[in-house]
């Protein structure tokens, strides 16, 4: 099914043979790789420059082992993660952006840093909400 949405550049509306909307459209996985805890952290993490599997996971604070593995799997299927396994010994795995990832992490981090700013709003708003919702 294609849609109509407006473009970031122009505001003109183009048609789009996606629609992340519908249960089996394609775009839905990515877009949870994507906007999931672990990936979009590893995406705002990446965007900084070229991390190794340890680095990575000790800027991503919290993130298991097997969760960054899976979680760097599914964005390099997506084609928003590059792996470079180099042969040495001991080995050496460097993971970066691909350009389609870099364009993502950016309006990531627009959001995360949008977010960031507002927080005492929203933690204000979380207060009011649990004493309204006590009372």
């Amino acid at each position: 099914m294609e849609i109509a949405v407006p473009t970031a550049e122009s505001g003109e509306f183009q048609d789009l043979a996606y629609n992340v909307f519908a249960r089996s459209c394609p775009s839905r996985g990515t877009l949870e790789h994507v906007t999931g805890r672990w990936g979009s952290l590893t995406l705002g993490a990446l965007h900084g420059g070229t991390l190794r599997f340890n680095e990575l996971r000790r800027r991503v604070d919290g993130v298991s082992e097997k969760m960054l593995s899976q979680t760097l799997h599914a964005l390099e299927r997506d084609g928003l993660v590059h792996r470079d396994a180099q042969p040495t010994n001991p080995p050496r795995v460097d993971y970066t952006l691909t350009p389609l990832g870099q364009e993502v992490a950016e309006r990531l981090l627009t959001l995360i840093h949008f977010l960031e700013g507002r927080m005492d709003d929203v933690l204000e708003a979380r207060e009011h909400y649990d004493v309204t919702r006590d009372a």
